[in-house]
């Protein structure tokens, strides 16, 4: 996997490590983008996409005459 480097404020960065517990800037803003991207797949999980849409709207069936 490749690396990439980015610039932060150092009170973001100082912020960001002591949201995530960690000593190291660049472990902590790891932390958070991981943590980020798994609230998004759970997320995704619980609430679907766009295609989940057509299980929803089913047409119901009709009552019974009789």
């Amino acid at each position: 996997m490749g690396k990439v480097t980015v610039s932060l404020d150092a009170d973001l960065a100082i912020e960001v490590m002591l949201q995530s517990g960690t000593k190291s800037p660049q472990d902590a803003v790891e932390l958070i983008v991981r943590d980020y991207l798994a609230r998004g797949r759970r997320t995704e999980a619980r609430t679907g996409d766009a295609s989940d849409a057509a299980r929803l709207d089913r047409p119901r069936p009709t009552a019974q005459e009789g």
